[in-house]
């Protein structure tokens, strides 16, 4: 049933849901600095992209600068990862009675201090702590970025505000990745963290300026909050989440070894690759969000299976530079198409906990995250080679389209709003 509940978001037009979405701030925003705020909340979006997926493409160099094994250097993006799935729902329950507002800013200022200390850390016990803070605030900011982003604009318009926000993902992957990545090979990697740094300052101005107060709402708590996760449909949208996105990390993970050692691409053209990748993330993040704005879980039902598909083409394209170069953009589209989507359905499963069902995703896509650099890593251990990371990432994307389509058939037995 594509056109079901999720599809045509009778959430937020229940009393209790436009208690949460549509405020009188928000009202008044929607006919003055509704794309400005948007662009701020972008723009946090932008330096948790460079912080997490640089360290990707550095990872040679963080290797030879920390004097560590390639399997330890891995363990500095998984500590990040582990930061995220920590903190997301942690933060976002605990800032529940904040006005979001004033929580975006509190998690983006701990977000800037964090990456300034990984720059300072001078050995990799520090470094693994360091990264770890650095990610606790991401998955609670981009779940109140969120729910700011749907509460500026009418109910039809949700899945493109969330996918605008999402966005500042994909572009950090475009501008700001690429940059990082030559800057690091060119004058140190440490210096990738003053550049995130300084984005988390700008971004932090841009949030003070324009992103309208909202007071929390009078009922929250942490307890309202954590009654999300007492809801199935939360539980198998994070599944959906952690399995079939995993694939996408699975790959992108070990983008840099491929490139160089299977495709033969020099290591000097790898902030192509980066950006190739980041404008296929834009361009999916952008689709999706129009996609879920049709229906959330007719997205879900086609986008998996083309995941699986792009992982198997990109597999066999990947022996040869130039059908590499055009993979890498396919992969990059086809995984971020999912993501609106995810955070979407995550809304409509728990409108009484918006900002903390909407953190989940991100904390699913970080366990995602080192689920897919973990499984990568055991099948490249094992001799498989660079190329085995795409094909199991193809399986993992079949896991999640089973996934989807047992939610489906659930809310079939039992809608979201019974």
């Amino acid at each position: 049933m594509v056109c079901g509940p999720s599809t045509q978001h009778p959430l937020l037009k229940s009393r209790h849901m436009s208690s949460v979405v549509q405020t009188p701030t928000a009202s008044k925003a929607k006919t003055s600095h509704v794309g400005a705020a948007i662009f701020a909340l972008a723009m946090g979006g932008v330096g948790i992209g460079v912080t997490e997926f640089t360290m990707m493409g550095l990872l040679k160099e963080v290797e030879q600068g920390l004097n560590i094994s390639t399997p330890e250097a891995g363990h500095l993006i998984s500590a990040y990862a582990l930061g995220v799935v920590v903190g997301a729902p942690l933060l976002a329950a605990v800032g529940a009675k904040l006005p979001r507002k004033h929580l975006a800013l509190g998690l983006m200022l701990f977000f800037t201090l964090a990456n300034l200390t990984s720059y300072l850390a001078p050995d990799y016990g520090s470094m693994l702590v360091s990264r770890f803070a650095a990610g606790l605030p991401h998955g609670a900011f981009f779940g109140v970025a969120a729910v700011i982003a749907a509460s500026l604009v009418s109910p039809s318009r949700r899945g493109w505000a969330i996918s605008m926000v999402m966005a500042g993902l994909s572009i950090s992957n475009v501008i700001g990745v690429p940059a990082a990545t030559w800057v690091g090979q060119t004058f140190g990697w440490r210096l990738l963290f003053l550049l995130v740094g300084g984005i988390g300052l700008l971004t932090l101005v841009l949030l003070w300026r324009y992103v309208p107060y909202q007071a929390p709402h009078p009922d929250a708590s942490i307890r309202r909050e954590l009654g999300a996760l007492k809801r199935l449909q939360v539980w198998l949208a994070i599944l959906i989440g952690i399995v079939g996105f995993g694939g996408f990390f699975a790959t992108y993970t070990y983008i840099a070894h491929t490139m160089t050692l299977v495709a033969g691409i020099p290591a000097s053209l790898l902030p192509i690759v980066v950006a190739l990748y980041g404008l296929g993330m834009v361009a999916g993040t952008v689709v999706g969000g129009r996609l879920a704005d049709k229906s959330v879980m007719g997205t879900l039902y086609w986008v998996l299976p083309g995941i699986a598909a792009a992982l198997v083409v990109y597999a066999v394209a990947v022996h040869w530079p130039w059908s590499a170069l055009v993979m890498v953009f396919v992969v990059g589209a086809s995984g971020s198409m999912l993501v609106p989507a995810l955070q979407t359905r995550l809304l409509d499963a728990s409108p009484d906990a918006p900002s903390l069902a909407s953190s989940l995703n991100h904390a699913a896509l970080n366990v995602a995250n080192a689920l897919g650099a973990f499984l990568g890593g055991v099948v490249i251990a094992w001799g498989w080679g660079f190329v085995a990371p795409a094909l199991v990432g193809a399986v993992l994307a079949v896991l999640g389209l089973g996934i989807a389509i047992a939610s489906g058939l659930l809310e079939r037995k039992k809608p979201l709003t019974a």
